[in-house]
């Protein structure tokens, strides 16, 4: 059967296909179709496939080897910047190794469409001690994912698997299996001596994992997925990885004349390097991201024959593409891809009738009144209060760190100190920083601005609506000091002055404008209108 289909699309497909029984995630382009694929799946609801949102990243790879515990097979989703919230679990998931087979599908960004910065997640795969794959092309993530769910289980470690955005979010036709495979059963074969990380137990694993090394590279050489592609031209070979290789295709539509290296699994299959080093002149190496493998290659020795982004015959920053990939190779460039000169740039803003923006106007309207007031922004749809017309916020770093920020700030003795933050980001990081601020009363206001979802990734379910006034109280906070309003024009006077009263309330106060987003809400009534 063929079908046309997303990166994500066909990754959600594969892991169903592969027998899968959880899928654990928190929204983040662009990874988020993945986990949304599940949920709409007939299979998935048929087989009764965990899909719900996690709060965090933590949380969902903490799920994902709860259900690898029992022998079951999950994949955890998340975008690049994600892999840093479950750095602890990710990391020490190579110490328990795995029973039911693990995957971790981590969406890098390079270019930063939506996103802080352009970290590439191989480093982590290195890192971590565990095997990574890197799709080149739809099909591969289709038959990828499921051979990374067999290879978790041979090898008893999780596997990493990266896509990068164009991977993600580019469709492309995939021949895709008819007969699914069937659930692995519960078992009860995972050992306590590997999963309870006491010294003595992770000395022996992390012994075992570093052993293991030699074998990942041996089967990284012999991969089906790592390619050595013949070509009768050596005065340059060319190493390509994951989309890079699709790249490199385009650039000859009647098969290259250079030998070509494709690499879709790491650790780094060194000898297949090798090869080619001895047989080729000078070296290209493409890879989208970081010069992860060019820096392998090059090692600590002048290496005038090798080049790729250090040496600046491809760019260090932004995405790869035919046309860059063109340049590099001494080819005549169509500039397929340039940017059209007639269309404006038009910057992103917050939505015609968003609560968000009548949170902004109250804010900006009261610390007018006050000298040098600072406000700590955060990761969502809101972040867009840093541009015109509002301007209001001064800072953005990560997720949860509003709250954490205008502590400092305030313990560094900043006042008013101002932290603004959504609904599914305090659920997701932000809850731990307000327990902070109200063990110390702080002096600090907290405004929550809760659209009743999570805005920015399209609308998913929010983990803490309708339950923030009971887990601010939980935590501490004194009703008081705790204030819901419903952020609309008519209602600015009591926002105005519900803020003001905060400010110079000399401790820990949480606010929070409550109204649904436009777009969710627009959905929701179009629902409600076709069930008559």
């Amino acid at each position: 059967m063929r079908r046309l289909l997303l990166g994500d699309e066909a990754i959600a497909l594969g892991a169903l296909h592969a027998g899968l029984s959880g899928v654990y995630a928190y929204p983040g382009t662009p990874s988020t179709e993945i986990t949304e694929f599940i949920q709409g799946d007939p299979l998935a609801r048929q087989r009764g496939v965990h899909s719900r949102w996690s709060t965090n990243e933590k949380t969902a790879m903490e799920e994902a080897l709860g259900m690898s515990f029992m022998g079951k097979r999950a994949l955890v989703c998340m975008k690049h910047v994600g892999l840093n919230v479950c750095a602890d679990p990710f990391v020490n998931s190579g110490m328990t190794g795995v029973n039911g087979g693990v995957v971790v599908l981590v969406a890098d960004d390079p270019s930063m469409h939506s996103s802080q910065d352009e970290q590439d997640s191989r480093f982590y795969g290195k890192f971590a001690l565990i095997p990574t794959f890197e799709p080149s092309s739809q099909q591969e993530a289709y038959d990828m994912v499921q051979a990374a769910f067999d290879y978790s289980e041979q090898q008893c470690l999780p596997v990493l698997m990266r896509v990068t955005t164009r991977m993600a979010h580019s469709r492309a036709v995939v021949e895709v299996k008819d007969e699914p495979r069937a659930e692995n059963e519960l078992n009860y074969g995972a050992e306590a001596k590997n999963w309870v990380l006491l010294p003595a137990n992770a000395r022996r694993r992390n012994d075992k994992v570093t052993a293991q090394q030699l074998q990942l590279e041996q089967d990284a050489a012999q991969s089906a997925y790592n390619i050595y592609i013949e070509g009768h031209d050596h005065s340059m070979g060319i190493l390509a990885s994951g989309i890079g290789f699709n790249y490199v295709n385009e650039c000859f539509p009647q098969g290259s004349p250079y030998p070509i290296l494709k690499i879709s699994q790491y650790p780094l299959p060194r000898k297949l390097v090798r090869r080619l080093m001895d047989e080729c002149q000078q070296v290209l190496i493409v890879e989208e991201g970081q010069p992860f493998i060019e820096d392998m290659v090059r090692g600590v020795q002048e290496a005038p024959n090798i080049h790729g982004k250090l040496d600046g015959t491809l760019p260090r920053t932004g995405e790869l593409n035919p046309d860059i990939v063109k340049k590099a190779l001494g080819m005549e460039s169509g500039q397929c891809f340039a940017p059209c000169e007639d269309v404006a740039p038009r910057p992103p803003a917050l939505c015609q009738g968003c609560g968000h923006r009548d949170v902004y106007a109250a804010l900006n309207e009261v610390l007018r009144e006050y000298d040098n007031a600072r406000v700590f922004g955060d990761i969502g749809c809101y972040t867009l209060g840093f541009l015109p017309p509002f301007h209001a916020i001064h800072s953005c770093v990560d997720m949860g760190a509003s709250i954490t920020m205008a502590k400092g700030a305030a313990d560094a003795g900043q006042w008013p100190a101002v932290a603004i933050i959504g609904d599914s980001t305090f659920t997701h990081s932000g809850m731990t920083g307000l327990l902070d601020a109200i063990n110390e009363n702080a002096d600090i206001t907290v405004i929550i601005s809760d659209n009743l979802t999570t805005g920015m990734t399209g609308g998913q379910d929010s983990a803490g609506t309708n339950k923030f006034e009971a887990i601010c109280r939980g935590l501490g906070l004194s009703d008081e000091h705790l204030r819901v309003v419903v952020p609309l024009p008519k209602n600015m006077p009591e926002i105005t002055q519900a803020i003001r009263d905060e400010l110079n309330y000399h401790g820990t106060s949480v606010i929070i404008p409550r109204r649904e987003c436009m777009q969710t809400l627009q959905r929701h009534l179009k629902q409600k209108k076709a069930q008559g």
